[in-house]
């Protein structure tokens, strides 16, 4: 793997990592192995429960978009 490349990969990693891209991945990974009965809500579903969340957290402050 050339150093270009890994760099590549690092900021590939870094990107998706800041903007929550890859929390659905973790979400799924952690419902298949604590959970492996339930169901895996699909990924819209999964973003909206997340902002719902997000919304109905008192300590997320005022949310303008």
């Amino acid at each position: 793997m050339t150093m270009a490349s890994r760099g590549l990969r690092r900021l590939r990693w870094y990107v998706r990592e800041f903007t929550g891209e890859s929390a659905y991945e973790r979400y799924v990974a952690h419902v298949r192995e604590e959970h492996p009965a339930a169901p895996v809500p699909s990924r819209r579903a999964f973003e909206r429960m997340r902002t719902d969340r997000q919304e109905s957290d008192p300590r997320q402050g005022f949310r303008c978009c």
